[in-house]
């Protein structure tokens, strides 16, 4: 097919439309189109489902507890979904505004330990925060329609004022950093967010302000005609199919109903995206989906206990950091403190009050744990004994990591040169989002 006249490549598979008829293009379908203000705004094609977004704080180099927590789900995760993973400098500022001489070269040693634990620039989008503007856009905007009782309910509000008690935290920039979170997740529309179950409440926030704005916002001018008018466009039998399925679904709250109806909409080939995004709200008996909800994809919490047996934190100094050298992780390990039974070497252990046999739990095999129980209980084996094998296994998982920091090391304007790209990336999926939102909060003066 020719491309149209309007058409006007930037690069590969990408291509900026400044015509006003998206009818004109169908059949065309180059991987990405960006329309540029055109009389209907352009929603995401994008199946937010298939779409994840996380981010860390910057705090320095990260440990075993951050490995085995966050960036080995990171790691799986890139190579099933569309990945953005951001390091939250601006998030960084809510409660350490006074400390910042650290925040820039804290986000280099991130981006280090991310690159060296195997997230990958060619797998996922890696990029800095505040290297993306539109985030602070879109919580400004969002801030318009935010109800303030929201964020005073938040329960990390509460826990973390006291438990950060020797800093004033009296700041909207504190209060409203789960706004700036929403902004995170919806300027890229992501449908699912990875996060323990101690974060579900501030996914559960973003939903609300998400509903919130499509509520407010989605209910265009000759919605429901437009929406009507679109089902015809379907076909007959789809139309038919449709118009069953939300009845099943508004009348009878048939969820089932509902999921075939969505499946139904991402097959259509005969509507345009924003016809698509209109039905999806139809359905529900809202207005346009213009920001879609996120979902909580919950994650396992961490097994990797700290060297006192308590949770791996840098606040309880009982860290093994992934860039720490094979004499200090040795060094580490065997000042590790036991059962405290075993005050000789003769004397019977019980591996359960033993904090190494929970690093056992998550390094060692079944026999290697046979061992060490048979051993500690009947004395067979010393504490240094039964260290070893932890000590050989760290450092085995450590070294391809560390290996390949000292690269990243090394190379400094490489890591520049990939967070600068994925920066790009990232704003060219955030303008897409803002556009649309600009144009239904009435701000399109083009």
């Amino acid at each position: 097919m020719a491309i149209p006249r309007r058409f006007s490549w930037i690069s590969a598979g990408l291509a900026l439309v400044t015509g006003d008829d998206p009818d004109r293009l169908r059949g065309y379908n180059p991987p990405f189109i960006i329309w540029l203000f055109p009389k209907e705004p352009r929603l995401s094609s994008v199946d937010s489902q298939r779409r994840v977004l996380s981010g860390m704080r910057p705090t320095g180099r990260l440990h075993l507890g951050h490995y085995h927590g966050v960036l080995k789900n990171w790691v799986r995760l890139q190579h099933e979904y569309e990945c953005f993973f951001f390091i939250a400098d601006w998030h960084a500022l809510t409660t350490g505004y006074d400390e910042v001489t650290t925040i820039s070269q804290s986000a280099w040693e991130l981006a280090v330990d991310w690159l060296a634990a195997g997230v990958s620039p060619s797998s996922a989008n890696i990029f800095i925060q505040s290297q993306v503007p539109e985030h602070a856009e879109l919580h400004l905007l969002l801030s318009m329609v935010c109800p303030l009782g929201w964020l005073e309910r938040m329960p990390t509000f509460k826990e973390q004022q006291e438990k950060l008690s020797h800093k004033d935290l009296n700041t909207y920039g504190f209060l409203g950093y789960p706004l700036l979170q929403t902004a995170d997740i919806l300027i890229y529309r992501a449908g699912l967010v990875p996060v323990g179950a101690d974060q579900v409440p501030h996914i559960e926030f973003s939903r609300e302000v998400a509903r919130r704005f499509n509520h407010l916002y989605g209910k265009e001018p000759g919605f429901e005609e437009k929406a009507e008018q679109a089902i015809q466009k379907m076909g007959k039998k789809a139309a038919k199919l449709f118009n069953n399925l939300r009845r099943a679904y508004n009348e009878q709250g048939d969820e089932e109903a509902l999921e075939t109806a969505r499946a139904l909409l991402k097959e259509q080939q005969n509507i345009t995206i924003g016809d698509k995004e209109r039905l999806f709200g139809y359905l529900e008996g809202g207005g346009k989906v213009i920001l879609p909800e996120p979902q909580s994809l919950l994650t396992e919490a961490s097994k990797m206990p700290g060297l006192d047996g308590a949770k791996m934190s840098k606040s309880y100094g009982n860290t093994i950091s992934l860039r720490d050298t094979t004499d200090e992780v040795a060094d580490k390990i065997k000042r590790m403190p036991t059962d405290p039974a075993r005050v000789r070497r003769t004397d019977p252990g019980d591996p359960a009050k033993c904090p190494v046999y929970q690093l056992h739990e998550v390094y060692s095999d079944a026999g290697t744990r046979d061992w060490v129980q048979q051993g500690c209980k009947s004395a067979g084996i010393g504490c240094l004994d039964c260290k070893k094998p932890i000590i050989d296994a760290i450092q085995a998982e450590l070294k391809p990591m560390q290996e390949r920091a000292a690269d990243y090391e090394s190379s400094p304007d490489l890591v520049r040169s990939i967070l600068a790209d994925g920066a790009e990336k990232a704003r060219e999926t955030a303008r897409e989002t803002l556009v649309d939102v600009r144009h239904a909060m009435g701000l399109n003066y083009r």
